[in-house]
């Protein structure tokens, strides 16, 4: 089974959507992201659709924005 990808960039939203997320659908069942820390993989978050993170990418593509951390744009810096 193809895992979620979850997206942050570190922030205390972020993180706290993170455990929130974890919490609910398991460790195993999803991949994490930080994109403060993994900046390489923000062209990868654009062509799944996010605009801004926490968000969450599921199996079948669809992008659940969570709350609101930071836009992509500041995440670039």
């Amino acid at each position: 089974m193809k895992k979620s990808v979850f997206y942050h960039a570190g922030c205390p939203v972020c993180v706290s959507a993170e455990h929130d997320i974890i919490e609910l659908i398991g460790k195993s069942n999803v991949e994490v992201v930080h994109l403060g820390e993994d900046k390489g993989r923000i062209s990868e978050a654009e062509n799944a659709g996010i605009k801004s993170v926490p968000a969450l990418v599921t199996p079948t593509g669809n992008v659940l924005h969570i709350n609101f951390g930071a836009s992509l744009a500041d995440v670039k810096g």
